[in-house]
């Protein structure tokens, strides 16, 4: 096999999981919005699925090379099934829901949380048996610390800047006292890096394919600049499903959907920055981490349920644009998007 051939494959592969399956669990979403039932296991399983896409695909065609980390790809991919089969049973079998910290949940997104959180701890365990070589042979290695922290750092500032902004232009400045003032923030605050630890394994999955796979493939054929953008279209299109069905209702996807193209986009530069300027993809691991779990902060809503069924409008499109643009958005002019190779 060629090695033009070999990535052909690979990609067809990739493309199978990380789509294919996205697109048959999104029915299963919009099949599961009808009965109805708690669908949170949904977004959670279809985080592997990038990363499960080209790890079969390294797999499938690389078997021989000493250096592939198969005990830990094997592991992952182990989990992202046991994630797929929780999909097909919280469908198949709801049962009654349960309830965990005044937040409804079906048994099966309960049990998933149990899967990802036993699933990262094997994974880092696999991960460690690997060894160096192999970590760093097939980008999983950490490396360069003061670019890494440098980056988790102005993310951080840009981060709280932009949900301040946010509620400064829709006339809700008080919103920032208050939630400085709540000392769940604290708190919550404190315990993120240890969550972190038990819960990074569907961040992997997302960064592993977006970033460290897809990213350089539409770099090379289209460009540093045109092949970040198009990664950021093509990841918020991969959310088309969820956007319809889980996290807003379906009279208000087609707007969620272009406010998730927005959103994917802006970070999508500056997840693509700091990971060309690291080459460490722990990074945007790290960053995709923040990005989700620190919006109960922001929102001052310390709920599990804080993303479903949002009431997005045409109005807050404008607004996101600007600040996603302005904040997230202007890293496409920096020096690393300029290389040529």
């Amino acid at each position: 096999m060629t090695e033009q051939s070999k990535a052909k494959k690979q990609f067809i592969i990739f493309l199978l999981i990380a789509y294919g399956v996205t697109c048959i669990t999104g029915i299963m979403t919009w099949y599961g919005s009808t009965i109805p039932t708690e669908l949170s296991i949904f977004p959670s399983a279809q985080m592997f699925y990038p990363a499960a896409g080209v790890m079969l695909a390294y797999l499938l065609t690389q078997w021989k090379d000493e250096r592939l980390p198969k005990a830990f790809y094997l592991c992952f991919l182990a989990v992202t099934f046991v994630m797929i089969a929780g999909c097909v049973m919280a469908i198949a079998a709801p049962g009654e829901p349960v309830f965990v910290a005044g937040q409804e949940l079906s048994r099966w997104s309960l049990i998933a949380q149990y899967v990802m959180i036993v699933g990262t701890i094997l994974c880092w365990i696999m991960l460690l048996i690997c060894g160096r070589e192999r970590r760093e042979a097939y980008g999983l290695r950490w490396k360069n610390w003061k670019a890494s922290l440098l980056c988790i750092f102005v993310f951080l500032v840009l981060y709280f800047g932009r949900g301040m902004l946010s509620y400064v232009l829709d006339g809700q400045a008080d919103m920032i006292a208050e939630i400085l003032g709540n000392p769940t923030a604290l708190g919550y605050l404190l315990v993120m890096p240890i969550n972190f630890l038990l819960s990074c394994m569907p961040f992997l999955g997302e960064e592993y394919g977006w970033r460290y796979y897809l990213q350089p493939l539409l770099q090379k054929k289209f460009g540093m600049r045109q092949g970040v953008l198009i990664l950021g279209v093509v990841w918020g299109l991969w959310h088309i499903f969820l956007d319809f069905f889980f996290y807003t209702t379906p009279d208000r996807g087609v707007i969620m959907t272009v406010s998730q193209i927005i959103t994917c986009l802006g970070l999508g530069i500056f997840f693509g920055w700091a990971y060309l300027k690291t080459e460490n993809i722990w990074v945007p691991v790290i960053l995709h981490y923040l990005n989700n779990n620190l919006i109960v902060v922001v929102a001052n809503e310390y709920s599990t349920g804080v993303l479903q069924n949002q009431a997005v409008t045409w109005g807050m499109i404008p607004a996101a644009i600007l600040l996603n643009g302005i904040l997230f958005g202007v890293f496409i002019l920096s020096k690393e998007f300029r290389k040529r190779e």
